[in-house]
This record gives C-alpha cells, sequence and structure tokens, in this order.
C-alpha cells in the first residue's frame, strides 16, 4: 500500500514507522522544513524506546521517506493520513481543528484516483463530517472516502501499541474504504487483532470516551487516596482489592499527583465542552476535569506541609519532570505545577530528569537542572519524587543522607515500601498511605 502520513509529530512518526515496517510504503509530511531535514538525517525529534532504530531500518529499506511535499506525496496514495494537532483552543477548551482542515483542504487539491483519507488524529464527534464537506467543496471532483481511525497509543510503549493493539478502531460503513483499511491493517493478522468497523461518529467517541473513562479511574483512586490518609487506611491494598474484580481491574489504579500528557488533560476537556454544545453534559468528565486541576497544586502544599509548615529558602529537590516514564513529553506535566506552587512559596529548585530536562526548560523558569538523583539532591531540605522512572526505584539512600540537608522523602507516586525508607532514618511521607518517622 502506498500511505502517506499529514504530520510527523508523536502519533505520525510512530504511525509512519510502524505502517511501513509492515510492508507499506510510507511518506511522511511536514510543514516543517529543519524538522523534515532531522528526520532525513536520523534524528527523532521526540523520545520514544526504539523509534529511533525502527526509523533507521525502514528508511534504509526505502519503505519510510520525509517530505515537505504534500501534493507530491498525496497524488497516488491508496490512503492519506491526517495525524496533525488538536491542541486545546484558547479561550473555551474547545479541540482547535484549525490543522486538520488545512490539511483537509491541501488534501483535495492534490488528490487523484479513489483515496481513503483516514483522520488519525484525536477530534470531536463530527469532525469528519466536516473534514468531507471541505475536501468536496474544495475539489468537488475528488473520488474519496472520509475514515476515522483513532490511535490508541501510550507514550513509552507506543510501538508495541500500533503493532500488538488490543483493537484497531475503523470508523466507515463505505465497502470501498473497508477493503482499503483491511489491507493496511492486513499484517496485524498475524496477531489476531480485532478490526473494529463502525459508524463514524461513533468511532470519533470511542477515542474519546476511552481516555476520559481512564481519566476518572486516575481521579476516582486519587480521591480514594485522600479519603485513607484520613481513615488511616491503605491506598495501595484498596486499589489491589477492588482492582481483582475483573469488572474494575487494576490499570490507572495508581493514586499519585494526577494526570498529564498530551492526551487525557486535552481530551477530556474537549469531550466535556462538546457534551455541552449538544446540551447533554458529562458532569463526571466536568467533575474529573475540575479535580485534577487543583491536585497538582495540592502535592505542592503536601510537600511543604512535610517540610514543617514552610518551604521559604528550602531547597527542595524534584525527581522527574515529565508526565510519565519513557517519554520526554512536558506536556501538561504534574510537576509544572507542583514546582511553580513551590516557588510561589519560597522554595529553591533542583530537579533531575533521565530524558525531560530540555523540554522543561522551554516550560519551567528558575530551576537549576542537575547531572544526576545525588547531585539533584545536594544540601536539599526535602527530596520529592514525581515521576516513577526505573532510574529512581532503587536510589540509594545512605548516599542521599550523606549529601542532604535533611533526609525527608516526598513519595508522590508510592513507589518505595515506607519501612525500606524510614530504616535508613529517613522521614517518608506518600500518597494515601500513613507517613513515617525515621526507624
Amino acid at each position: 500500500m502506498r500511505l502517506v502520513m499529514i504530520g510527523s509529530g508523536y502519533v505520525g512518526l510512530v504511525s509512519g514507522a510502524c505502517f511501513a515496517d509492515f510492508g507499506h510504503s510510507v511518506v511522511c509530511v511536514d510543514k516543517v522544513e529543519e524538522k523534515v531535514e532531522s528526520l532525513r538525517k536520523g534524528l527523532i525529534p521526540i523520545f520514544e524506546p526504539g523509534l529511533d532504530a525502527l526509523v533507521a531500518s525502514n528508511a534504509k529499506a526505502g519503505r519510510l521517506s520525509f517530505s515537505t511535499d504534500l501534493a507530491a506525496a498525496v497524488r497516488d496514495a491508496d490512503a492519506v493520513f491526517i495525524a496533525v494537532g488538536t491542541p486545546s483552543r484558547r479561550g473555551d477548551g474547545h479541540a482547535d481543528l484549525s490543522y486538520v482542515y488545512a490539511a483537509a483542504r491541501e488534501i483535495a487539491r492534490a488528490v487523484t484516483g479513489f483515496t481513503v483519507i483516514v483522520t488519525k488524529s484525536t477530534v470531536p464527534v463530527g469532525t469528519g463530517d466536516e473534514v468531507e464537506r471541505i475536501m468536496r467543496e474544495e475539489n468537488p471532483q475528488a473520488d474519496i472516502e472520509v475514515v476515522s481511525n483513532p490511535e490508541f497509543l501510550r507514550e513509552g510503549a507506543a510501538i508495541s501499541d500500533f503493532k500488538r493493539p488490543d483493537r484497531v478502531v475503523i470508523g466507515t460503513i463505505e465497502p470501498r474504504a473497508i477493503e482499503v483499511m483491511k489491507d493496511v491493517y492486513r499484517p496485524l493478522s498475524l496477531n489476531e487483532a480485532p478490526l473494529m468497523f463502525c459508524e463514524r461518529r461513533t468511532s470519533e467517541l470511542i477515542k474519546y470516551a476511552g481516555n476520559a473513562f481512564l481519566a476518572m479511574k486516575i481521579t476516582f483512586i486519587n480521591e480514594i487516596a485522600d479519603l485513607c490518609e484520613r481513615v488511616g487506611a491503605d491506598v495501595q491494598k484498596v486499589a489491589k482489592g477492588i482492582g481483582l474484580d475483573k469488572r474494575i481491574g487494576d490499570k490507572f489504579l495508581h493514586a499519585g499527583p494526577g494526570y498529564g500528557g498530551s492526551c487525557f488533560p486535552k481530551d477530556t476537556l474537549a469531550l466535556a465542552k462538546t457534551a455541552q454544545d449538544h446540551d447533554s453534559p458529562m458532569r463526571l468528565v466536568e467533575a474529573t476535569v475540575a479535580i485534577n486541576d487543583t491536585r497538582k497544586r495540592a502535592m505542592a502544599r503536601k510537600v511543604i506541609a512535610a517540610s514543617g509548615g514552610d518551604v521559604r529558602g528550602k531547597k527542595v529537590a524534584v525527581l522527574g519532570l515529565t508526565f510519565k516514564p519513557n517519554t520526554d513529553d512536558m506536556r501538561e506535566s504534574p510537576s509544572i505545577a507542583i514546582i511553580q506552587a513551590l516557588q510561589d512559596n519560597g522554595a529553591v529548585i533542583s530537579a533531575y530528569d533521565p530524558e525531560g530536562m530540555e523540554a522543561a526548560k522551554s516550560v519551567i523558569d528558575g530551576v537549576a537542572y542537575a547531572t544526576s538523583p545525588y547531585d539533584a539532591a545536594e544540601g536539599a531540605d526535602v527530596l520529592v519524587l514525581v515521576t516513577e522512572w526505573d532510574a529512581f526505584r532503587a536510589l540509594d539512600f545512605g548516599r542521599l543522607k550523606t549529601v542532604m540537608n535533611a533526609p525527608l522523602l516526598v513519595d508522590l507516586r508510592n513507589v518505595y515500601p515506607p519501612q525500606e525508607v524510614t530504616r535508613h532514618g529517613f522521614e517518608y511521607h506518600s500518597v494515601g498511605r500513613k507517613s513515617g518517622g525515621a526507624a
């Protein structure tokens, strides 16, 4: 198959590389010449485990290429995927679809022969209808079918998610489009990945509903964690106890500082706004958004309380900046609000993250970036674990105690058993569990 990916960001690049690895001929198109030139040189603009090798091997094999020339790429394509950004629109929180619609207009002018146009970007219900209207208005002779095919990629595990998916949702009931999409995903038949065909609007809503549900699970267990702290229960045991119920499941039941990233914050807000526009408000989703927004600064207050109620002039060492491990993505990361709240209260911040420090520099000011966890902890009055990178799961507490000003750890991800930390003479605070003094 001859496939074109419009947009070489996270979704476009991962999807394009994986499709090429399936054996398809893929062109990734982007308007930014510098990005295209870097990709041609094998320089990957994002951190995703295994992506650099996947891009390099398929580029070398001639299956994957990069271009700024949309018209030339689209001209002979069997399917064109729109994978541009849909950020929250300033002012009202709706998804900004301007990039999607601009791509649709350009594609319409370039298509020849029957072409399937696939919205891979996360878009609100009804976007496919508007994409089709725009394209037919731009080029009434275009022989096209517009399909919804949302992505379900987890940052840090995107390649395995793409190649071994739980499901592939394809929103179309048009026979010609169905046959093309079956051919596109035929390599997955070896893994018996279920292809789910449905109406286009249903497909668009599946993506939002899935993300909103997972965001609600995270928010629910975070509120249970707060209750656990008040009544003396252990949130990890509560999560295990309810997670063993197969109707609930154990995923996304890890208490912490709230969700972040490129999907959950944007998608929950867009779903809530879409529901309001259709006079069908989703109160649970609205509450999820509000609770998560306030939780991040609440975690800063937890650090302040653990530090005796005052951090003015104190050095706070922050471990982990990205919204989750195995990515360099800082979008909506809890660390941003936590650090800003600590700074508002006079704290001096040092921080270390294995991959996210360069990205963090553009969104957080006044932070001293360290070369290791121990460098960050040098002279610190409190150590705060914000992102559960593997590099932070076996810290040398004896070494930390010698370099820190005070042996105090606030573990916002519940990485450590309390007794493991307190036996080294540390005071330990976590989320939804009893705090512990030095053993």
